[in-house]
């Protein structure tokens, strides 16, 4: 089973990488559905490829945009830049995509994205026989659906699923909101996500149905009607597999390159402790505390157990519930002196308690000891942006580990 995580930019994909993907997704600066990430230029595109080929990585472009006909010439040529990249393969919701795709690159591996919303085995079969080698599946499928259309499709046919972040309100991403209010089109990657503002409301009565009123939590900080939780997957590995999945999936493009590192992290551990030894896997209370440090609204399986018309998995909560501090990124460590040498990400303070995170391992804490900066002098904090500094460490630290707030 694989394990599929985001990258937003070139950074996070080199945590995804570090913390245990077996494949990246990512996208170009334009046809990909999170347009607001940094995303890739073309160089940087290719660049990614050598580097996660490198690595024994595959990389997956999103071009699940829904194009109007005055864009096919540009994407065409989009694709005749990078056809000789070795991209791994092409998620794709549109038809006309598919078919240009096919036919500017003959060979190229195409996944059904989840905006085409395929809930039934019968359209997986159809796009197979266009050419599909992989259909992710719509978030609003249960589990038992799954295991239903796994068992009525060709073996060679894959399968994958989010696991793990945020799920929309409307039908498998398609949403028209953003376009109501901001004429930015969330089909063509221009998402504002209304859906997570605050709206005032105070009654939601229908002129027809007036003892229909639905109901509306209301907090100090407003009514939450559209803003749904976040999809965390992280105590149910084993049901993923019985369902026959071939891929799971992360959400998080826009996230932090922390982000990237954590949840790749956790769920590569829970993963790995399934596939070591499944008679004896047993949940790890430590993988929910990791997942809880990153930033992320109320946690929820989806509609892996659950039905859309009875549960819209809206927040009770406004907002994020934040991460934890990114302090550092390890750039060496010496095995003589125990000293580690990192880069800054947020202000650290000699004495304080913090966190060490390293790859297949839960994080460890410490306190932060002497710190001394690159000319070796002693300092008492790094506030400044990209500070290299020094500490000593109780345990051997390896390069890309990070140092987060306890």
């Amino acid at each position: 089973m694989e394990l599929l995580s985001p990258a937003g930019n070139f950074e996070k994909l080199k945590a995804a990488i570090l913390y245990g993907a077996d494949a990246v997704y990512l996208a170009g600066h334009m046809f990909g559905m999170r347009s607001a990430a940094d995303n890739f230029d073309n160089d940087e595109l290719k660049e990614a490829c050598i580097y996660a080929h490198e690595r024994g990585v595959k990389v997956y472009l999103t071009l699940n945009t829904m194009p109007r006909d005055d864009e096919f010439e540009r994407l065409e040529a989009f694709l005749n830049e990078i056809k000789d990249f070795g991209i791994d393969a092409f998620i794709v919701a549109d038809l006309g995509v598919m078919s240009l795709l096919k036919r500017v690159i003959p060979d190229s591996e195409i996944h059904i994205s989840t905006q085409a919303s395929v809930v039934n085995s019968e359209a997986c079969r159809m796009y197979m026989a266009l050419g599909a080698k992989r259909i992710v599946l719509s978030r609003e499928l249960n589990i038992d659906e799954i295991k239903r259309i796994r068992a009525s499709i060709p073996k060679e046919l894959e399968l994958e699923v989010f696991i793990h972040g945020s799920m929309c309100i409307s039908y498998s991403g398609r949403c028209l909101i953003s376009n109501h209010f901001v004429k930015r089109d969330a089909n063509r990657g221009a998402c504002t996500q209304p859906c997570r503002w605050n709206y005032k409301l105070y009654r939601l009565e229908e002129e027809k149905r007036p003892d229909d009123v639905p109901e509306i939590m209301q907090t100090d900080e407003g009514s939450f009607i559209f803003s749904s939780k976040d999809m965390c997957m992280i105590e149910h590995i084993p049901e993923l597999f019985e369902a026959g999945v071939d891929s799971l999936k992360i959400e998080g493009r826009m996230k932090s390159a922390y982000y990237a590192a954590v949840v790749t992290n956790t769920y590569r551990m829970a993963l790995d402790s399934y596939l070591n030894s499944p008679e004896s896997y047993k949940y790890d209370p430590v993988w929910g505390y990791e997942l809880s440090s990153v930033s992320r609204r109320e946690y929820d399986t989806g509609y892996f157990f659950d039905e859309p018309m009875k549960d819209a998995k809206t927040v009770t909560e406004g907002g994020y519930l934040r991460e934890k501090s990114y302090i550092a990124t390890a750039l060496s460590y010496d095995s003589e002196t125990k000293r580690a040498v990192f880069l800054q990400k947020n202000k650290v303070i000699s004495g304080q308690r913090a966190e060490l995170m390293t790859p297949g391992q839960p994080g460890k804490i410490f306190d932060v000891g002497e710190m001394y900066n690159e000319e070796g002098q002693r300092i008492e904090s790094a506030p400044h942006p990209g500070m290299i500094f020094s500490i000593a460490m109780p345990f051997e630290v390896k390069k890309g580990d990070i140092i987060r707030g306890a």
